[in-house]
């Protein structure tokens, strides 16, 4: 057992740092590439972000604050989703400058927007893995007391995949080789998926034999 530190969120923690986000963690980064109604393209990361079911495949973020990408979302009801890797590290943290909406962060960051397949937003051209999504749900989060917050979560369905070839091992996607990246705890902490973090567990069978 733990000597345990215990604290009342809505009281404060009374630490340092918050340390919620650095539990939860390190967490998968939404890099959520959207249009806006007059057309310009737009690109951010969000770290509040996962997947949430296999058939349809359903993936989702969360917004804290009314942002561009929700409001062209919202409109549009299409997003692309980008995936975060060491070598373009520097420009998806370049993508989360607090620009104006009239700024493309595409030309921001210094990145190629390559057209999608079925949906209208483009897709990060240097990222090795995208999904083009259509919105399904938008839903604004509340307290435990029903009272809104200031975040909303956007869920879209996965309908359809690209892949770089070099990703595939004999048809297997190789996760530990992606060299995705994952933020962390503190202001500006990320941790690397790297091939010697790998570990394999066989789910067991019930009744478990010991």
């Amino acid at each position: 057992m733990y000597d345990s530190y215990f604290y009342e969120p809505a009281r404060g923690h009374g630490l340092p740092h918050d340390p919620f986000n650095a539990i939860i963690g390190p967490r998968p980064i939404g890099w959520i590439s959207s249009l806006g109604a007059d057309g310009v393209r737009n690109l951010a990361p969000y770290s509040f972000f996962n997947a949430f079911n296999y058939t349809p495949p359903l993936i989702g973020f969360s917004s804290l604050g009314r942002k561009d990408t929700l409001r062209n979302i919202e409109h549009s009801g299409e997003f692309v989703w980008n995936l975060a890797t060491r070598p373009l590290a520097e420009a998806m943290n370049l993508s989360c400058a607090a620009a104006p909406p009239e700024v493309d962060e595409f030309a921001l960051a210094g990145l190629t927007p390559v057209a999608s397949r079925l949906v209208q937003p483009p897709r990060v051209g240097e990222s090795p893995v995208a999904f083009e999504c259509r919105c399904s749900q938008i839903l604004r989060l509340k307290t435990a007391a029903g009272q809104d917050t200031d975040a909303w979560l956007v869920l879209g369905e996965v309908v359809g995949v690209h892949i770089a070839n070099a990703m595939l091992k004999d048809g297997v996607y190789d996760t530990a080789g992606s060299q995705t990246i994952l933020r962390g705890g503190g202001p500006a902490d990320y941790f690397e998926i790297q091939p010697d973090s790998l570990f394999r567990m066989a789910r067991p069978d019930y009744p478990l034999v010991r």
